[in-house]
């Protein structure tokens, strides 16, 4: 049984030069997304090369931007595309979080993917522990 969910999707609430700048890289989060992790821990791997440490703001600010323009990444089940595409537009801004991949700790199983900026997860409702980490790109 699935439960009715509320999501926050304000595309007008960004610029339109910012937002289209977003759709496209939503486009290639979602395109990354459905390679193996294998692949998106070496594409991720290739772009973080020169890239400063982003901070928690600006982590936080284009996980905003992502969340408001894309209902896909707006969603709960959208965390993979959400979390790239988070990760290529605090790219694109000269900065670099780091890229989580892990799965519950406590029964039932289940795998999420986030961002996290200065050791803490970015943008996400979780206690700290309730993840466990099964690997990151720094």
């Amino acid at each position: 049984m699935s439960m009715p969910e509320a999501v926050l999707h304000q595309p007008r609430s960004v610029p339109l030069p910012r937002r289209t700048l977003t759709y496209l890289t939503v486009g290639a989060a979602r395109l990354l997304a459905t390679q193996s992790p294998r692949r998106i821990r070496t594409v991720l791997g290739w772009l973080r090369r020169g890239a400063r440490p982003a901070t928690f703001e600006q982590a936080k600010a284009a996980r905003d931007t992502v969340v408001a323009v894309s209902l896909v990444c707006a969603a709960r089940e959208g965390c993979v595309a959400r979390s790239l595409a988070t990760m290529l537009l605090c790219r694109l801004r000269g900065g670099w979080p780091t890229w989580c991949v892990g799965a519950r700790r406590l029964p039932p199983f289940a795998a999420h993917a986030w961002v996290e900026a200065d050791g803490v997860m970015v943008g996400e409702d979780y206690p700290p522990d309730y993840f466990r980490t099964l690997f990151t790109v720094p």
